[in-house]
């Protein structure tokens, strides 16, 4: 029972994280960034890519995606760190902005990130208690 909780409760954080990031993302290449070469579309593509995977997700898709979420959540920050540093395809930002966007696609990739690894382990210590009894034992 306690796994099952685990699971849809990771599930729904994966997916509300996201769409969080999804529906930011969105918001600033319709807002500003569509003009930008390169980042526009990478801008629009996470936003595709990050709805499509929390929908999928939601409804009880594979656990791969999982990890695609979590790779795509990397990425982001990635992306996120290399634009206020060396800058990507040229395009440099600064600090915090656009405010409050920024902060708020961080925390949401950060959050996917965490919610991933608590699903990764549990499902982890799921499989080691089906293959030894011992195991199942021990406290979740």
């Amino acid at each position: 029972m306690r796994i099952a909780a685990t699971e849809l409760s990771t599930r729904v954080g994966i997916s509300a994280s996201l769409a969080i990031s999804g529906i930011v993302h969105a918001y600033l290449y319709v807002d500003s960034y569509r003009y930008v070469p390169m980042i526009g579309a990478s801008f629009l593509l996470q936003a595709s890519v990050s709805c499509a995977l929390g929908v999928l997700i939601l409804v009880g898709g594979p656990g791969w995606l999982r990890v695609v979420a979590a790779a795509l959540a990397v990425g982001a920050l990635v992306g996120f760190g290399l634009s206020r540093t060396v800058g990507v395809f040229g395009f440099i930002e600064i600090g915090w902005d656009p405010a409050p966007y920024a902060a708020v696609s961080v925390i949401a990739e950060i959050v996917t990130l965490v919610l991933c690894a608590v699903w990764w382990i549990a499902a982890r210590r799921e499989r080691l208690a089906q293959r030894s009894p011992v195991l199942s034992t021990l406290p979740v």
